[in-house]
């Protein structure tokens, strides 16, 4: 129970003994534990340095227990300082091994097989302290898509960005709409464009990858500082901007309700009023009345001109 603080089981026994009867001597303590004094001794002189123990200057000595909230608070204290140089630690060691890495790795590498794919591609978003840049697209790794989402989430978390520009063949169906709007949701920059190149994902402008065989043995390509990494910046950089913002992750903005928000979405992809109406599960003439109804406030003639009026004014993210 307390192991997570460096007190042992045994350890624990004698504390919890102290703790109903306390000031014991060191033979009283070992009948009521249950072990050898020499073991119980060992024990009590741990519990003395983790500061849960004192020891009376009587003789024989008696031992009384620090009170739990006291005892325990310097412990956690202590522990939170002992993570916190282990970080620095780890942080000198990371700044090693990534001069060593600049210096010794090759600028293009190969990644073969399912696995080591999965394995790379989760590895090289987790040293991102600051964006992944990603194209999305199918086809998809199902085990990956699912550690993926996991991965993203957590990054998100301690602050990293994504910004994400989906295939629409990406968003065919309700589930791949549901998890995309659950990651914009939680922070996720998303546009969407008709096609797109490639699959790629980038983390910090420093590490790129590109899948090029997409069988069942995959293969990657992995691309450190290097004109071509430059280059695949730029071409997200530029597939970006053409891109159409999806849904903003604050939520409905100038007053527009979150079907809203997410009908203009569909509409500045490029979504047939049957599709959407597939996707959000609706039937036609709901999605044809909506939306003639959101194209008289913003003054379009088009659902996808309503779509793009709404992306420009900045509703849709």
């Amino acid at each position: 129970m307390l192991d997570a603080l460096g007190v042992s089981e045994q350890q624990e026994r004698v504390y919890r003994v102290l703790l109903r009867r306390p000031e014991q001597s060191l033979a009283a303590l070992a009948e009521a534990v249950g072990l050898p004094a020499a073991a119980v001794r060992r024990q009590l002189q741990e519990l003395e340095l983790k500061g849960l123990v004192t020891k009376t200057p009587t003789r024989p000595a008696r031992f009384r227990p620090t009170p739990p909230d006291l005892g325990f608070d310097v412990l956690a204290r202590s522990l939170h300082q002992r993570i916190d140089q282990a970080r620095l630690a780890a942080a000198r060691l990371d700044e090693l091994w990534r001069e060593g890495r600049v210096e010794h790795e090759p600028p293009v590498q190969i990644i073969q097989g399912r696995e080591a794919n999965i394995q790379h591609f989760h590895q090289v978003q987790r040293s991102a302290t600051t964006e992944v840049l990603t194209f999305d697209m199918p086809p998809y790794v199902l085990a990956g898509v699912a550690g993926q989402t996991e991965v993203q989430l957590e990054l998100m978390a301690r602050g990293v960005t994504y910004r994400t520009v989906y295939a629409r063949s990406a968003l065919a169906g309700a589930d791949e709409l549901a998890l995309a709007r659950t990651l914009t949701g939680h922070g996720e920059k998303a546009r969407v464009a008709d096609d797109l190149p490639m699959k790629l994902l980038i983390a910090d402008r420093a590490v790129a990858l590109v899948p090029f065989a997409l069988t069942e043995e995959r293969q990657t390509v992995v691309l450190r500082s290097s004109p071509l990494l430059d280059g695949l910046v730029a071409l997200f950089e530029s597939q970006w901007e053409r891109a159409t913002p999806l849904w903003s992750s604050g939520g409905p903005a100038d007053d527009l309700s979150e079907e809203d928000v997410q009908l203009l979405g569909f509409a500045a992809a490029g979504f047939t009023d049957e599709g959407i109406a597939r996707r959000i599960g609706v039937n036609k003439r709901t999605v044809e009345r909506r939306m003639r109804r959101l194209m008289d406030r913003l003054g379009a003639r088009t659902r996808f001109q309503a779509g793009l009026q709404a992306a420009r004014r900045g509703l849709l993210g």
